[in-house]
């Protein structure tokens, strides 16, 4: 299933995601933030298990944010 997640407090402005029936991640692409950054991190998290990904990316924060894109992808996985 395709999701679509408004983020906040961060400089990407939204994520798009697949969740297939395995409950694996796919198809992560983000809108606005560090590009190259963001690419890495989609590449990484394809394919893993939706906890797996939780798991890894969630609290982590930007400089002094309370917030991350990563941690935003967690934020948004947790909701599906």
């Amino acid at each position: 299933m395709k999701y679509n997640y408004v983020t906040s407090g961060t400089c990407s402005r939204a994520i798009e995601f697949e969740v297939d029936d395995a409950g694996c991640v796919h198809n992560v692409k983000f809108m606005g933030g560090c590009n190259g950054n963001l690419q890495g991190i989609s590449a990484l998290v394809e394919g893993l298990p939706v906890a797996d990904v939780v798991s890894r990316l969630e609290g982590i924060k930007c400089g002094v944010k309370a917030t991350s894109c990563p941690d935003q992808l967690a934020c948004a996985l947790k909701k599906v």
